[in-house]
């Protein structure tokens, strides 16, 4: 048994459940907390998204929404004791498994490896980051009680130098609290993701006992704790909205809790990947874009719903602990229903250009990593001369969607996982400019894809008569859509009616949670009072976006819409959720 492992049993059974404080407004931090300690939680699990403290490189922030020490301490003054997994990757569905940008944009840094150049930017990151936990911790007086190392390096790679360099720079910047990895229960994720002298953890969503049984035989007598329990699902756009019945979810966790294991039900909360934030898979080769909602069919709603779940977790923790528990607080106020019109702003194009910092020339389309985009939209344009007659104009290898417009038109679409049979063209010899929006819809957080290049990285091609020529002479506009906090104000059209900006008022009585709709809209950013929600998208199955209470204002409040395809009807706010067409239902107990 190792040293860290024998630690664990100081604790008892760990009945944990994962919140991530970037995934909720900090007003609200102490909603969700008490919420989980109602469930019955003894320990609550989070995160640290080091793209989200360190958007820029040297530029870290642990202010209001980043005050990762003040949900700590949060979380203690419910009774919570606290489990943190610092990375430096996550994955946890967000945008580039955690890991920032900028250590992509000169194109040689090897990921979670050993090697200097990535070794580099996280020992300062860790500079920073663990002196800020080691008060927080158990032995400091603290509710801190482990803190992991990475995060299911069994899934990605075999670089055991670089899980020692994690273990060994956490216990030198003075974590002395117990450590422990997370991969799944099989031998071939378990030889690469553990370390001998760190307690081995699981993570799953079924088949307990063979989990336990494999961590037995590895780690005989060790502490079993399942790191993640799954109880829900992520999703994806295009894809089915994932659920999974409470009594399924409460007969896969009794024979673990049974036996004396641990757990750390993952998520109790998910909260909202607002703005750019969220990631994406690869799976079978097709790229997968995650949705704003993180709600994840959770115990604890988006907006703090107590599902039959959480009801469930109850009775199963409180019978664990055999303790007094909680009642949970009311659920937060939702905004009265109302819809306003959307009134039309810029279009598209004329936005982009005004709301990006600059444009940079080159001979082929550069991608973002070479722009020092984070994330957001590219705009690319090219004066091109189309060929007496017929041409197909073709946009090769976007990440992940192009939006193609000829002479301000627009005129065709392009998606990374579809055959694009390019666009006709009827030409007289004469020169177009034509315009290509690319939408870097969330950066891979797991497997061998994290750190794939976004952008137009195939060029343009103009196809007629057997030749298939190259377009040359490209100017690009980076347009970060995270820090923007209003768009351009520009002159209205006479008739827009298309792609481009738009905005409407609403008055509200309170500073109440709500959900706001775009039905028959393409494709859609959307902005709160200057806060950017995250997307909508025509695909589905998120349907509605979640606006917490603490960002609207009493009186008037502007929701502002940059918009990449067809626009459609009025904006809606409502008091609740639609996801795949479907009101997720409360549980009948907390409709009382």
């Amino acid at each position: 048994m190792t040293t860290d492992a024998r630690k664990w049993i100081d604790d008892g059974q760990v009945l944990s459940g994962a919140v991530h404080y970037f995934r909720i407004h900090p007003d609200l931090w102490t909603d969700r907390l008490k919420r989980l300690a109602a469930m019955g939680a003894t320990h609550v699990e989070t995160y640290v998204a080091w793209n989200f403290h360190e958007r820029e490189r040297g530029q870290v922030d642990f202010d209001e929404w980043r005050d990762l020490p003040r949900f700590i301490r949060l979380a203690e003054n419910e009774g919570l004791s606290v489990i943190v997994r610092p990375g430096p990757f996550i994955c946890a569905e967000w945008d580039n498994g955690g890991l920032p940008t900028w250590l992509l944009y000169d194109g040689t840094t090897p990921l979670r490896t050993s090697d200097p150049r990535f070794l580099e930017p996280v020992d300062a990151w860790f500079d920073i980051l663990i002196p800020l936990l080691v008060p927080l911790q158990r032995s400091h007086g603290g509710p801190v009680v482990a803190v992991q190392v990475e995060n299911e390096y069994g899934s990605f790679g075999t670089d055991r130098a670089y899980l020692e360099h994690l273990r060994d720079g956490l216990r030198s910047r003075g974590i002395d609290v117990p450590l422990f990895t997370s991969d799944g229960p099989t031998d071939l994720m378990l030889d690469a993701g553990t370390l001998p002298d760190v307690a081995a953890t699981a993570n799953f969503g079924s088949a307990a006992s063979e989990a336990m049984r494999v961590l037995e035989r590895r780690r005989p007598g060790e502490p079993f704790l399942c790191a993640e329990f799954w109880g829900g699902w992520f999703d994806h756009w295009g894809r089915e909205h994932h659920t999974r019945p409470a009594d399924d979810l409460a007969a896969a966790i009794e024979p673990l809790l049974a036996s004396g294991g641990s757990i750390n039900v993952y998520m109790a909360h998910g909260g909202t990947s607002f703005g750019t934030w969220p990631g994406a898979n690869i799976d079978q080769g097709i790229y997968l874009s995650t949705v704003t909602s993180y709600d994840s069919d959770a115990p604890i709603g988006e907006a703090g719903e107590l599902t039959e779940k959480f009801w469930a977790l109850r009775r199963l923790f409180g019978s664990a602990t055999g303790a007094s528990l909680p009642e949970p607080p009311p659920l937060p106020e939702r905004q009265r229903a109302q819809t306003a019109p959307l009134a039309p702003g810029a279009a598209l194009l004329t936005a982009l250009r005004a709301a990006s910092s600059g444009e940079i020339t080159s001979h082929l389309p550069l991608s973002q990593e070479a722009l020092h985009q984070a994330s957001g939209l590219t705009l690319y344009e090219a004066d091109v001369r189309i060929p007496l007659g017929d041409s197909t104009l073709r946009v090769h290898e976007p990440r992940d969607r192009a939006w193609v417009f000829v002479d301000g038109v627009l005129r065709h679409r392009v998606d990374r996982n579809a055959l694009d049979e390019g666009l006709s063209l009827v030409g007289n010899g004469a020169i177009s400019q034509v315009s290509v929006v690319v939408e870097n819809e969330g950066r891979v957080n797991f497997g061998r894809h994290i750190g794939e290049a976004k952008g137009l990285l195939g060029g343009v091609s103009i196809d007629a008569h057997g030749v298939s020529r190259l377009v040359h002479g490209w100017t690009q506009r980076a347009i970060d859509v995270q820090a923007l906090t209003s768009l351009p104000e520009l002159p209205a059209p006479s008739a827009q009616g298309g792609p481009g900006t738009y905005r409407a008022e609403l008055i509200c009585a309170q500073r109440a949670d709500a959900f706001i709709s775009l039905p028959g809209w393409e494709k859609a950013y959307v902005w709160l009072n200057g806060f950017l929600l995250g997307r909508l998208d025509a695909r589905g199955p998120q349907q509605t976006l979640y606006a917490p209470g603490p960002l609207w204002a009493l009186g008037p409040n502007v929701v502002e819409v940059l918009s990449l395809g067809r626009p459609g009807g009025d904006l809606h706010v409502a008091g609740h959720p639609v996801l795949d067409g479907k009101i997720p239902g409360l549980s009948s107990l907390e409709l009382g």
